[in-house]
């Protein structure tokens, strides 16, 4: 048989190409600068209010104010628009794994490359599913069909011949195999020259997103009423139209919920970011939120649950067995030659297949010096696998014979089916193959056929005469981590359905290695049979389905849907990317799908086993409990703030905040929110709980309430201590300096606080992260310097104190950790006893 591959380009050739003609990239792009993201920052209300306020000072004629007011600003600029770049760095790093992959020769061996690195004169080899990278001239095509639509807007696939037609960049191959040396990429391209450019991984609408508009928007209006109200009686009971626009402008700072959107897009980038470096990639965001929803995991068997290192266990022919453990030195008994012969022949030349690399690694060592596996014969034409037939044949034509020789493996019922086998031969093969399956083997039948050369080859496999020659059986161990992470999924409340297309006993076998309950088993040709209540009915308790075929994965996944389950999918074929797109949560094998699949998932395995999906949704679980933590801190801390914008308005009170302590608020609020919770390990029983519900809200009334709650203390402590110190003559200076040291402490023991939804004491300080000490750390050093420190609490108007004032405002701050716990303790019993009974 031909095998002789060109060696394509050599590598450094293609290095120095790579670097002087530049990326396979369109040149468009959408990447944002620094200067266009210090652009976005500067047009942030928060920033453009304290530019206001600074320029209200230089018009009281307080420049020293507001210029150091104005020196806050560029501080939070600088780090706002730093973490904006790590965000966007961490999209930047998705984008360049989730663009498309090419499989290329270089230096005579086979490498999988991002699609930008691809250069002229490289050889590409095209499989169905792909996504073609370059344009170029086909060097071979076998049975090779492309859809052009987004070049010629023509549905219908182009069939392709070899050394003659040429393939596009950003076409899809649907069909057969090919090798392609490339003449043009980026720009140069047919797609570069009409302009299109691929598309950014983009934060779509999302119900979490659409959640957190709301909140913004209610805030927003609730925010604008009160500095509008806070306006007008600042100016009607103290006068002074801009002394009353500074408080107004104070109070709207308090208020301004900009944190709410920088916090849900900070921690869905850096946790596709960690899922990334988990093998996990993220192609759309939204995923993220939704993996922790996940009630039902549909995945497939071969690459999956088991290794994909297929290696061939069993020989059945002529009546005869042979169990490959049991071979002996000397060598494949000849009865078995015939066998083994064909079912390379019914494989591809070239395989990428395990199942198919088996078949020639074992020829290879027992064929190779036989009179089978003549090299003079020549592929001459292929017979696809179909829905309707799962059983594939080649014909191989040589000059040194009068015949062509057919070669087919498939289904041990569908090559039964070819050979027109008798009710007695059936029976018995039927009951060898079912057999070989009760072991968890993968059983092929296999066939031949002689055809006179010459004639015209039938349209159909059926129309030749086939001779039934034996079974191949192929052992595909289970993952090592699979038992485990199956059992992790079932105390998640997730439940594991697995799909496949082999023989319903080698699936029974597997699922119970696994520890899916298999005792039912449905096939393909069952469900195809069964309407859609039917479907559903079963759907309650079978968790194995074998023989499916692919588009039959997308009624499953539908009638799941229907049933209120959210879904997660795997797939790696053209066909599956039906399902992967209804799914709620597609997820495509990155070492061996198709970029078809690739481009309908939401998520892609780059290495495809089963743990790293449960990982994955471990993952999500985290993300959505931390990011509803981080929520709850961010309601409370500005309850405090609002609290001292207005209380002291409303009891005749001098002023405690002032625009420039917002601003030393929000360089503790920020970190916090995006940094500090983002980076929480979160609790250790999130796998022990069932599934997020659908409509289950990231802030219920609880949280909420929990917000109100705990922030309502801190108000009425440090309002409480600011009006007893003032009552006590205590100037007021010195007394808005301690108010102000019990509210930073209290905001800084608050972030341990909202850590966690547990209430235990070890919960407080457990597993604090590096961010997280750091962050504490510098506020309390912060803090200090801004109240003791005499030129840096100047322009704050703070008078520095007696050490004992200071600690003891220190201590009421620390404090207040007890009363947050016991408000969390009591809100919580409550919330337990306020739930409905299961089933109620």
């Amino acid at each position: 048989m031909p095998t002789q591959q060109p060696s394509g380009l050599d590598p450094a050739l293609a290095a120095q190409r790579l670097r002087e003609e530049g990326p396979n990239e369109l040149g468009v792009s959408q990447r944002r600068t620094l200067r266009d993201i210090a652009w976005e920052v500067v047009r942030e209300p928060m920033f453009l209010l304290l530019l206001g306020a600074g320029t209200i000072y230089l018009v009281m004629g307080d420049t020293r104010e507001a210029l150091i007011l104005l020196g806050f600003v560029l501080i939070i600029m600088t780090l706002t628009a730093l973490q904006e770049r790590r965000t966007d760095n961490a999209l930047d790093a998705l984008r360049d794994l989730s663009s498309p992959r090419a499989l290329v020769v270089r230096g005579g061996q086979t490498l999988r490359i991002p699609g930008r690195d691809v250069v002229r004169e490289d050889l590409l080899i095209l499989s169905e599913g792909d996504r073609i990278a370059a344009d170029g001239l086909l060097l071979q095509a076998h049975e090779l069909a492309t859809d052009e639509s987004m070049l010629s807007g023509e549905s219908e696939p182009v069939a392709k011949q070899a050394l003659g037609d040429r393939a596009f960049a950003g076409t899809l191959v649907v069909q057969g195999q090919g090798l392609m040396r490339v003449e043009s990429i980026g720009r140069s391209t047919e797609l570069g020259r009409i302009g299109q450019s691929l598309q950014d991984i983009a934060l779509q609408a999302s119900p979490l997103r659409d959640e957190m508009a709301r909140l913004t928007r209610r805030l927003v209006i609730i925010g604008v009423s009160l500095c509008g109200v806070l306006v007008l009686l600042y100016w009607t009971l103290r006068g002074g139209w801009l002394d009353a626009l500074l408080a107004g402008i104070t109070l709207a700072m308090g208020i301004l919920p900009q944190e709410f959107p920088v916090i849900m897009i900070v921690f869905l980038a850096l946790a596709a970011r960690r899922l990334a470096a988990h093998q996990v990639l993220t192609r759309r965001l939204n995923a993220i939120e939704t993996l922790g929803q996940t009630s039902v995991l549909c995945v497939d068997k071969t690459g999956t649950l088991t290794e994909n290192r297929m290696s061939v266990a069993a020989l059945w022919a002529n009546g005869q067995q042979l169990d490959m453990q049991a071979l002996q030195p000397q060598g494949l008994p000849e009865a078995f030659h015939e066998l083994l012969e064909y079912a390379v022949l019914a494989s591809e030349i070239d395989p990428h297949d395990p199942m198919e690399k088996a078949f020639h690694r074992l020829a290879s060592e027992y064929l190779a010096d036989t009179e089978h596996l003549h090299p003079q014969w020549n592929l001459a034409r292929e017979y696809e696998l179909s829905p309707e037939l799962l059983a594939m044949s080649h014909l191989w034509r040589s000059g040194a014979v009068p015949h062509d020789v057919v070669a087919t493996k498939g289904a041990p019922e569908s090559v039964a089916d070819l050979c027109h086998l008798d009710d007695a031969r059936r029976r018995e093969v039927s009951a060898e193959a079912a057999r070989m399956a009760d072991r968890g083997l993968r059983v092929l039948g296999v066939a031949k056929a002689r055809y006179p050369s010459g004639r015209a080859w039938p349209a159909i496999q059926h129309d030749f005469e086939f001779e039934w020659i034996g079974l191949i059986c192929l052992a595909d161990p289970l993952r090592g981590d699979v038992p485990q992470a199956i059992s992790r999924c079932r105390q998640a409340g997730i439940r594991v359905i697995m799909i496949t297309g082999d023989h319903p006993r080698t699936a029974r076998a597997i699922a119970e290695q696994a520890g899916i309950p298999g005792s039912e088993v449905v096939t393909g040709d069952e469900l195809a049979d069964m309407d859609a209540t039917t479907l559903a009915h079963r759907l309650a308790t079978v968790n194995v389905f074998a023989r499916v075929r692919p588009q039959q994965k997308l009624a499953l996944v539908q009638v799941l849907k229907s049933r209120g389950e959210v879904v997660a999918m795997t797939g790696d074929g053209v066909n599956d990317a039906p399902a992967l797109k209804a799914a709620h949560i597609g997820i495509a094998m990155g070492q061996r799908g198709t970029d078809v699949a690739r481009e309908a998932a939401a998520l892609v395995l780059l290495q495809d086993d089963f743990s790293s999906i449960v990982d994955a949704v471990h993952r999500g679980r985290r993300t959505f409990a931390n990011l509803r933590q981080a929520m709850v801190y961010t309601l409370a801390v500005h309850v405090p703030i609002v609290g001292l914008a207005v209380l002291p308005v409303l009891l005749g009170l001098p002023l405690v905040l002032a625009p420039l302590h917002i601003a030393f608020l929000e360089l503790v609020i920020d970190p916090a929110c995006s940094l500090v919770f983002e980076a929480e390990e979160g609790d250790p029983g999130l796998m022990q709980q069932p599934p997020r519900g659908a409509l289950e809200p990231l802030l219920s009334a609880g949280h909420v309430g929990q917000s109100l709650a705990m922030g309502g203390w801190v108000t009425l402590v440090v309002v409480g201590l600011y009006a007893l110190l003032l009552d006590q003559d205590v100037a007021a200076g010195m007394a808005s300096t301690a108010a102000f040291v019990v509210l930073v402490t209290a905001n800084a023991v608050l972030i341990l606080a909202s850590r966690s939804a547990q209430t235990t004491w070890r919960s407080l300080f457990k597993g604090l992260s590096a961010v997280g000490r750091w962050v504490l750390a510098g506020t309390l050093a912060a803090l200090t310097a801004i109240t003791v420190v005499p030129f840096l609490a100047h322009p704050f108007r703070f008078v520095p104190i007696p050490p004992g004032y200071w600690l003891a405002s220190l201590v009421i701050g620390l404090s207040m950790v007890l009363l947050f716990q016991l408000t969390k303790r009591v809100l919580s019993l409550h919330g337990s006893r306020a739930k409905p009974a299961p089933g109620h």
